[in-house]
């Protein structure tokens, strides 16, 4: 992937100025050194005619180049460089961070995306500069580069969180990648290990509004599954066959993570999950350029910079919870997700070091809904069916919440089962696919957003037609609006 010459000067500015606005959107590689760099890295800046740009670190190292022990690329917040551009590269890319590719088949990759194997490969290339081989590779070393440099584990653990299969392919990848082993490599740290073998840290991007989150999810907790105890975000989560807890809380300019019952074999998928959870890699330049077109928009962005759109850490869970949100207030819908909890959920018991009370269920799985009497629990007839359709829709495989396929096709799929319209088909695929043009144009928040005193209020067809020029970023539209309009938003 070439960078045009108003992109190249562009990025020469802010490679000039270390500007930690364009941390991971591009690297600098380094031709006298064979290394490549982020733009904000504090060695001395190398000569403009010695320099070349890639838009992902994946780019760099096909290049040959290899990372930097001294910025460490692997700590830059995630690349948004293919936001917004190829919904089949997006979908690869979940995949990939799915581990799709640890054995290195991109045929089956591609079939999967429902694409052939080069067209694969020439989309990659278009939008990232770099093979889907290649991303994976990165992703593999950077993840375990990262568990080096943070955590107590032995190489074999970072090993097989990171991906590679075995130590010693492990151990030829970082004496190719760095010249040396990975355990010279943990000596020459600067910083030292976190305490707890499995607490890593999750970069993010500025600006990023970790209090405005908490009180999205503050608001939305099922009880004995979710909680916010003061600036920490806690829930069960079933990864890699363990039930166990996830802790998350703000360390300045980086989310620290830490597993409660989880092991290794779980880490990355955690890992990955609580970035999507947070949205942590959102392309806030470039939806903060679109948005800010609108007018009502640009006034919101003020008050709230860098908008992110909360994920969901299951699919499922968060369709019944949108379910029970019909046409009920968000306090009614959270305290009947309580109640499903309490009576199917399978119990957890998982200590929390500093904390007395904390999610002690697991949500249900979609087999524990399929017959279940909901209506027994307060719920209404009609939501009661639906919950139950729907689980039986998954349990039978009908219905998948993977972040890899097609946001239309899922839409489509998930309004064919009766009692889901748009409204919850849409609020789903925002969250659970995290697709960012995703838009519940019916939603009552977002139309009451607009009321303005002698003015109707805005209708759904009306409210569409307007959001169109927020493509391809509705769903941070969405959240903007919702923002003004406290208790909206499912």
């Amino acid at each position: 992937m070439e960078t045009t010459t108003a992109t190249t000067e562009i990025y020469e500015r802010a490679r000039q100025s270390r500007d930690a606005r364009f941390d991971g959107r591009f690297f600098v590689g380094v031709r006298t050194t064979g290394i490549y760099c982020r733009p904000v890295c504090p060695a001395n800046t190398p000569k403009s005619e010695n320099v070349r740009f890639f838009p992902t670190a994946a780019a760099a190292g096909e290049a040959g180049y290899r990372p930097c022990l001294r910025c460490r690329p692997e700590c830059a917040p995630g690349s948004p460089a293919w936001a917004g551009t190829s919904t089949t590269v997006q979908r690869g890319l979940r995949l990939i961070g799915e581990g799709a590719l640890d054995d290195g088949n991109v045929e089956r990759l591609a079939e999967r995306l429902g694409v052939t194997s080069r067209h694969l490969r020439r989309l990659f290339t278009k939008h990232l500069g770099a093979s889907p081989l290649a991303v994976a590779h990165t992703q593999r070393l950077h993840f375990a580069k990262a568990l080096i440099d943070q955590t107590a584990l032995s190489m074999r653990e970072i090993a097989e969180a990171s991906g590679f299969g075995s130590v010693r392919r492990f151990n030829d990848t970082f004496r190719k990648t760095y010249g040396r082993a990975p355990r010279e490599l943990r000596r020459r740290q600067d910083e030292p290990a976190l305490s707890g073998a499995l607490s890593v840290q999750l970069p993010y991007r500025l600006p990023f509004d970790w209090h405005t989150l908490l009180a999205f999810f503050r608001d939305r907790a099922t009880p004995r599954v979710e909680q916010v105890t003061g600036d920490c975000y806690l829930r069960s989560v079933s990864v890699a066959g363990a039930n166990g807890i996830i802790d998350v809380r703000d360390t300045g300019g980086r989310l620290t993570l830490t597993l409660h019952g989880i092991g290794t074999p779980g880490l990355f998928q955690a890992v990955q999950r609580t970035r999507g959870l947070f949205d942590l890699d959102a392309a806030t330049t470039d939806i903060a350029d679109v948005l800010q077109r609108d007018a009502d928009l640009r006034d919101l962005l003020q008050v709230q910079p860098g908008v992110r759109v909360p994920g969901a850490w299951d699919g499922f869970e968060l369709t019944v919870r949108a379910i029970l949100g019909q046409q009920v207030s968000v306090k009614a819908a959270t305290t009947l997700a309580g109640r499903i909890a309490q009576r199917y959920g399978a119990p957890l018991d998982v200590k929390v070091e500093g904390l007395e009370n904390v999610p002690d269920r697991m949500f249900p799985e979609p087999g524990a809904l399929q017959r279940a009497q909901l209506e027994h629990l307060g719920i209404v007839g009609s939501r009661a069916a639906t919950i139950r359709r729907v689980a039986r829709a998954v349990t039978e495989g009908t219905l998948g919440f993977g972040q890899a396929q097609q946001p239309d096709e899922f839409v489509a799929a998930l309004k064919s089962i009766k009692g889901i319209g748009a409204w919850t088909a849409e609020y789903v695929s925002m969250r659970a696919l995290k697709h960012p043009d995703a838009f519940p144009a019916s939603d009552l928040g977002l139309l009451r957003a607009f009321d303005r005193p002698g003015r109707e209020r805005m209708q759904p067809k009306e409210l569409a037609a307007r959001a169109e020029a927020w493509r391809p970023w509705r769903a941070y539209a969405a959240l903007l609006l919702w923002g003004s309009n406290t208790g909206s938003g499912g």
